[in-house]
């Protein structure tokens, strides 16, 4: 078989074609290491990549419509808050960033003890959400109680989420917790039975001085529910607004609600506040004392008695 011979005009053509992508390639290079200026977290709307393009236009990020096809070849681009990591870097690394950075996340704490109450408020104001939507967004997902759903814990979540998705990521994640702790404490999980222990720990949570306290306020707690006896705990009545509210005979006297421990006898209906492993474990194992009383000493703890007496000595000391 005779092989077509390439003619001049033929070869020239070749040449040129290889040097115009020569070129090309040589320029793209440059191009994409052209360094350009980002801030350490960039927000990424949802929508086509001219859309995103325009959006980081109008805050300052030199990106163009040719940028919008190279973002094309790294693959699809993110939404939300994304997490740069630098100030300064190439054109083509901030261009695969947009599409392979992870989000952008913080950290929200919910101390043991602390009330739904106050903990909507921290996350409006540390995340710029609105109050009324938080509440009714943990109401639509935990609709069965005020508070003690979301366990007390350290929290990451993407910048910038949502009220709606941010209340479904946190009640999810600890009712999964709640499900976890249940079945490894009690082998079942009855949700009516285990809310009952959360209620308790909620007590405990605010009653005791330290870990160690927790079983034997749990003790006092139990000793009093089989005689009985009204729970007198000042704890339960720093509920929702209430947290950090010292109670006095006034609120004692004209509070009517179940958290009054002063006096209806039981538990209260619902949860007074977060609850840690160590207080809801203190709930459903108490210690194996007969103490009923305790009180504050002049060490920040507390003296626990088993008699009325022995109280009034604690309590004058």
């Amino acid at each position: 078989m005779n092989k077509v011979k390439k003619t001049p005009m033929k070869i020239l053509k070749l040449r040129i074609l290889k040097d115009f992508f020569f070129i090309i390639v040589i320029t793209l290079c440059f191009y994409l290491a052209k360094p350009m200026q980002s801030s350490l977290v960039v927000f990424i709307p949802q929508g086509g990549v001219n859309t995103i393009i325009t959006h980081l236009n109008k805050n300052q990020f030199d990106v163009g419509k040719f940028d919008a096809i190279l973002i094309h070849l790294f693959g699809k681009p993110q939404s939300g808050w994304l997490e740069i990591k630098k100030t300064t870097l190439s054109k083509g690394d901030f261009l695969y960033k947009l599409t392979s950075a992870k989000a952008a996340l913080i950290d929200v704490q919910l101390i043991p003890g602390e009330t739904l109450y106050f903990f909507v408020k921290i996350l409006s104001e540390g995340l710029g959400l609105d109050e009324a939507k938080l509440m009714e967004s943990y109401f639509k997902y935990a609709p069965n109680y005020l508070d003690g759903v979301i366990l007390a814990n350290t929290y990451k979540v993407p910048k910038g989420i949502k009220e709606e998705h941010l209340m479904y990521f946190l009640v999810n994640s600890s009712m999964k917790m709640h499900q976890k702790w249940s079945v490894k404490l009690l082998g079942e999980y009855d949700e009516k039975q285990w809310f009952r222990y959360v209620t308790i720990a909620s007590i405990i949570q605010k009653e005791s001085a330290n870990i160690e306290e927790m079983p034997l306020v749990s003790a006092v707690i139990h000793n009093r529910l089989k005689l009985k006896m009204p729970l007198q705990m000042d704890g339960s009545l720093n509920y929702g607004k209430y947290s950090h509210t010292k109670i006095t005979p006034k609120m004692i006297q004209n509070d009517t609600t179940t958290y009054n421990t002063y006096k209806y006898s039981g538990i209260p209906k619902y949860p007074v506040g977060s609850v840690s492993f160590d207080a809801i474990k203190a709930a459903i194992f108490p210690a194996n004392v007969d103490y009923l009383y305790f009180v504050r000493n002049k060490n920040g703890v507390h003296s626990f008695s088993k008699t009325y007496k022995e109280h009034i000595n604690n309590f004058n000391n």
